[in-house]
């Protein structure tokens, strides 16, 4: 495995008699997008508390590494290499977007000469520049996140924590968003990123958590997790009946729609898998007129790892499935 901006071991934390992380193990790779995804109140928050030092673990926890500092023995030096960016706005909406810059600079101690020129770059970076002297109350929900992260870089941080950042967000806001993210990683930035969206998990890390009562229930690329989940299916579908027929006779386990034509087989949605359907069908001299390959998405990983049916992330638009307000451990 290449070199780990985030390696933590047996993460455990509780309050009173409710556990809510038992034993999670986390390997980030340095400059990667790494998602964790859980219902509401899998821990996700707790997780991201505990690796930006705003909580402590609790005793039995093994080894944290942050940026490759020990959490445990150097905090300050974990915090210098981070940025943490909440769920909820750190913006302060009575000054302007400009004041907020030169605010976060003077927290970094930065000169003034410095802090304004960094401000000025970030600003332009984040498409600020025209609001940049207006209050930030008046900034829409997807410039104030835009400002939030930008004022998240002025101390140039090398791994970036995002708690659920596009929630609340409309799509056009959203998908801006996931271009700054992509922006960071092609920076060199390492991005741990907590979402209630699963499509926004499948669109942007390189690997995926889910975390499910206090436990990773899973992960691995968007791809792995699919597979692990059955449904997945090859779809062929035949204008000619004699074809249709045919067809059925050479791929046996295939399962017929007479009224379609068309057949279905299963699979993991894998190239060989694929090929060798194909190839039973070349033996056999037999064209399909169409093909199409199904696998599951996120959404089944999801269910089917958490058995969660009700909490789903994310809004009701997102998936026919309701979803529930967040509960206030998460």
């Amino acid at each position: 495995m290449t070199n780990l901006a985030i390696a933590a071991n047996g993460l455990r934390k509780s309050y009173g008699d409710k556990v809510v992380l038992d034993g999670v193990d986390l390997a980030v790779p340095d400059g990667t997008i790494f998602s964790l995804l859980g219902p509401n109140g899998a821990g996700k928050t707790t997780v991201v508390k505990i690796l930006s030092t705003l909580v402590s673990a609790d005793p039995g926890t093994g080894d944290i590494n942050i940026g490759g500092h020990d959490l445990a023995a150097d905090p300050q030096e974990v915090r210098a290499a981070i940025g943490v960016t909440g769920q909820f706005s750190a913006v302060d909406g009575l000054i302007t977007g400009e004041e907020n810059m030169l605010l976060m600079a003077d927290l970094h101690h930065l000169s003034r000469s410095e802090g304004r020129r960094t401000a000025a770059e970030l600003l332009e970076r984040f498409d600020l520049v025209e609001a940049a002297k207006k209050p930030a109350s008046t900034y829409s929900g997807g410039m104030k996140r835009r400002l939030d992260i930008a004022m998240t870089l002025v101390g140039r941080p090398r791994i970036i924590f995002l708690d659920e950042p596009t929630t609340g967000l409309d799509p056009r806001a959203r998908h801006t968003m996931w271009q700054i993210i992509r922006e960071l990683v092609s920076d060199g930035v390492t991005v741990f990123l907590t979402t209630q969206y699963l499509d926004e998990a499948d669109e942007l890390a390189d690997r995926i958590a889910v975390l499910n009562d206090g436990k990773i229930a899973a992960q691995g690329t968007a791809e792995e997790l699919k597979r692990l989940i059955p449904g997945g299916h090859v779809r062929l579908r035949f204008a000619d009946p004699a074809a249709y027929q045919s067809a059925a006779a050479a791929l046996r386990e295939a399962a017929g729609d007479d009224a379609a034509l068309a057949l279905r087989i299963p699979s993991d949605g894998s190239q060989r898998e694929l090929r060798s359907v194909l190839d039973r069908l070349d033996s056999a001299g037999i064209e399909a007129d169409e093909l199409s390959v199904h696998t599951p998405d996120l959404d089944d990983v999801f269910f089917a790892l958490t058995g969660d049916t009700v909490n789903q992330p994310g809004p009701p638009s997102q998936s026919s499935r309701p979803s529930q307000p967040k509960e206030a451990v998460r």
